[in-house]
């Protein structure tokens, strides 16, 4: 049977972090799938399609790795419906750990069938989360090592544009 997981998020922008998570999912999982969610706690930078393109671009050189998206589903329902029997989960810290291990028990929860693989970050990724890149890329900080080019680049034009 095909190992297939799904890697959640909101990817608002897609980090090196995230991109490390994916390369190290698509060497142990047959196939990834990037799903792109919405996070309501969140007020995004990038549209869904802006996001499913620029993450499409960024994992071309992966053959094993798909890239969705959906805003109606629970995570669960969606790995289900995409044939995902795993989660995958990338922490940082110990306050990731705490938040993700919560997630991991409700989701159990809704679907006691769907296993969650945790991979650790980096350690040159553990202290980046896509909201302290955006905000720093907003005060004209330098992110670009933390972001695939092609999308630290789609940030840095919208960021112009908003300025001009």
């Amino acid at each position: 049977m095909k190992k297939i997981a799904l890697f959640p998020g909101s990817f608002d922008p897609l980090t090196m972090g995230h991109l490390s998570t994916i390369e190290r999912g698509a060497q142990i999982f047959d196939e990834v799938i990037v799903g792109i969610f919405v996070n309501t706690n969140k007020k995004s930078l990038l549209s869904t399609e802006e996001k499913v393109q620029l993450t499409q671009e960024a994992v071309a050189h992966l053959s094993n790795v798909k890239v969705t998206s959906q805003q109606t589903e629970l995570t669960v329902q969606t790995a289900r419906r995409l044939g995902a029997k795993f989660l995958l989960r990338g922490i940082r810290n110990f306050n990731d750990y705490e938040y993700e291990k919560e997630v991991m028990t409700m989701n159990q929860h809704l679907d006691p069938e769907i296993e969650t693989v945790f991979l650790m970050a980096e350690t040159q990724y553990s202290h980046i989360s896509s909201s302290l890149l955006k905000e720093t890329l907003l005060f004209h900080g330098d992110v670009k090592k933390y972001l695939p080019n092609n999308i630290y680049e789609a940030i840095k034009k919208k960021r112009d544009q908003d300025e001009a």
